[in-house]
């Protein structure tokens, strides 16, 4: 689930059924479709797994009935 700061990128969706095995995959086939939004989410989110927080997660895996959210980064200093 995108959060809805996304959802221009995206006509307005904020949820998508993807297969993908990692956060990378992930990552990849919502560019795919949209084009630019790969970027934007490295760039600005997050991503629950399953409940989980991972900050770095681009090798996180992802099981076939999991769901993944996308939550903008805290940034800190």
């Amino acid at each position: 689930m995108l959060p809805a700061d996304c959802a221009d990128m995206t006509g307005g969706q904020t949820e998508f059924v993807v297969e993908a095995d990692t956060v990378r995959r992930l990552v990849a086939a919502l560019d795919a479709r949209f084009p630019g939004l790969g970027d934007v989410l490295d760039r600005r989110m997050a991503f629950a797994i399953d409940g989980e927080i991972h900050q770095d997660a681009w090798l996180s895996p992802i099981g076939p009935d999991s769901e993944v959210y996308l939550i903008p980064k805290i940034g800190g200093g």
